[in-house]
C-alpha cells in the first residue's frame, strides 16, 4: 500500500479517550551533533523536531504525544552504541532514529538487531552484514547508487572520461569503492584517487596530487567542507562533482568563497522544490527561517515513517510488529518513494535523484535526469 507521509493524520485520529493512557510514545535518536558529522546531524535534528511538532499538532500517535529523545554521539561509533543502549534500556524507547554516519549506524545496529528494535538510520546501505539485519531501515540510498548517480552525470551530463577523486576514509571510501567498480561501465578512467582521514583539517597535499594528474573533472566525496576549499586553493579549476553526503548549507558556509561550480546528485533543491516537497519546505522555512536540504528531509521522513507504523499497529505492539509495519507499506516521502522491503532496505531508485549546482554559494536545479 502506497501512503504519502503527509497524510499521517488519517492514522492519528483516534481520540485520546480510547487510549490506555496519554503518556508520550518515546522514540530515541542518536545523531552526530558535534564532531566531523555535525553538518549532517544538525540538519537531521531539525527535520526530526519539525516532524514531531507537526505530528503532535495533528493528534500524535493515536492520541498520545510523540516524544523524540535526541542524543549526540560526537561522530564516534563507540559513543553511538552506548547512547543507543542508554535510550533503549534507560528511556524504554520503542524505536531508534539515526545515527548520522555509517560506522555509527553499524555500532548502534549491533544493539538494535539483537532485540529486533526498528532502527531508521540516516545513511545508505553500508557493510554487507547490514543485509542480515531485519529491523534496520535506511533513509538514504546505498552507496552503490550514489556512485552510479555521480557516474551518470560525468559520462552523460559532462561527457568526460578522465576523473580525479578526493575522498575521506569513511563515507568517501564507501562511495569510492563503488565508483571503482562501476567506472568502466561508463567509460570513465580514474587518473588519480587520493584518500584522507575523516575530520582532516587540511588535504592540500592530496589535492595537489589530483591536480597534477590533469583530470577533466574532480570528484570530492566527504562529510566536510575542507576538501572543497583546499581543492580550489590548490588551483583545481575543473568542475567538481560530489555526492549527496556533501550537500548541506553548513558545508557551503564552510566552503566560503569556493562554493562554486560544484554539482551534487541529491534529492531536494529547496530554492525550487518539487510539488510533493513544497509543504515541507514551507513549514521548514517558517520554523527555522532557512531552507532545508536532504538531511533535514531525512530526519523529517524518518520521523513520519516510524510515526505512521506506530499509529497502524500501536506503540505497544512490540518491535517485530512495528518493523513489519514499516516493511509492509510504501511511503512517499520528501526525499523519494520508499520501499523498505527492498533488498537495499530503502527502495530508492536512480530516477529519484535531483541534480543541483552550486553557483556563488546558491543551489540551482539542473535539467539533467539519470536513467
Amino acid at each position: 500500500m502506497f501512503l504519502p507521509l503527509l497524510l499521517l493524520p488519517l492514522f492519528a485520529g483516534i481520540p485520546a479517550c480510547e487510549q490506555a493512557d496519554d503518556q508520550p510514545v518515546k522514540v530515541g535518536a542518536v545523531l552526530s551533533l558535534t564532531g566531523p558529522g555535525a553538518g549532517l546531524g544538525g540538519p537531521e535534528r531539525n527535520g526530526i523536531l519539525l516532524a514531531q511538532k507537526l505530528i503532535n499538532e495533528r493528534g500524535g500517535i493515536n492520541g498520545r504525544p510523540l516524544e523524540v529523545i535526541i542524543e549526540d554521539d560526537g561522530s564516534k561509533a563507540d559513543i553511538a552504541k552506548s547512547k543507543a543502549e542508554g535510550l533503549i534500556h534507560g528511556e524504554n524507547v520503542v524505536a531508534l532514529l539515526g545515527p548520522s554516519l555509517t560506522a555509527s549506524t553499524g555500532a548502534a545496529a549491533s544493539v538494535t538487531n539483537r532485540i529486533g528494535m526498528p532502527q531508521l538510520c540516516m545513511t545508505g546501505l553500508g557493510p554487507e552484514i547490514e543485509l542480515s539485519y531485519k529491523s534496520l531501515f535506511h533513509m538514504l540510498p546505498p552507496q552503490s547508487l550514489n556512485a552510479r548517480a555521480m557516474l551518470e552525470y560525468l559520462s552523460k551530463g559532462l561527457n568526460v572520461r578522465q576523473l580525479g577523486v578526493l575522498y575521506d576514509s569513511g563515507y568517501g571510501q564507501l562511495v569510492m569503492t563503488h565508483i571503482e567498480n562501476h567506472a568502466g561501465d561508463y567509460g570513465i578512467n580514474i587518473v588519480a584517487a587520493e584518500k584522507f582521514e575523516v575530520g582532516a583539517t587540511d588535504v592540500s597535499t592530496q589535492a595537489a596530487k589530483v591536480r597534477a594528474a590533469k583530470p577533466e573533472v574532480v570528484g570530492i566525496i566527504a562529510t566536510s567542507p575542507v576538501p572543497f576549499r583546499n581543492a580550489r586553493q590548490m588551483r583545481i579549476t575543473q568542475p567538481i562533482v560530489s555526492a549527496v553526503g556533501s550537500s548541506s548549507y553548513e558545508y557551503v558556509k564552510g566552503m566560503g568563497e569556493f562554493a562554486d561550480d560544484i554539482v551534487f546528485p541529491e534529492f531536494i533543491v529547496s530554492e525550487d522544490p518539487l510539488p510533493h516537497q513544497k509543504e515541507f519546505v514551507d513549514l521548514f522555512v517558517k520554523e527555522y527561517g532557512t531552507l532545508p536540504k536532504t538531511y533535514d528531509a531525512a530526519g523529517w521522513d524518518a520521523t513520519h515513517v516510524i510515526a505512521q507504523a506506530l499509529s497502524e499497529v500501536g506503540p505497544d505492539a512490540g518491535s517485530e510488529a512495528i518493523a513489519e509495519a514499516i516493511r509492509a507499506n510504501r511511503y512517499r516521502g520528501v526525499i523519494a518513494s520508499f520501499n523498505f522491503a527492498a533488498p537495499d532496505m530503502t527502495g530508492i531508485e536512480l530516477e529519484s535523484y535531483t541534480y543541483s549546482k552550486l553557483v556563488d554559494g546558491n543551489y540551482t536545479r539542473l535539467p539533467f535526469t539519470a536513467k
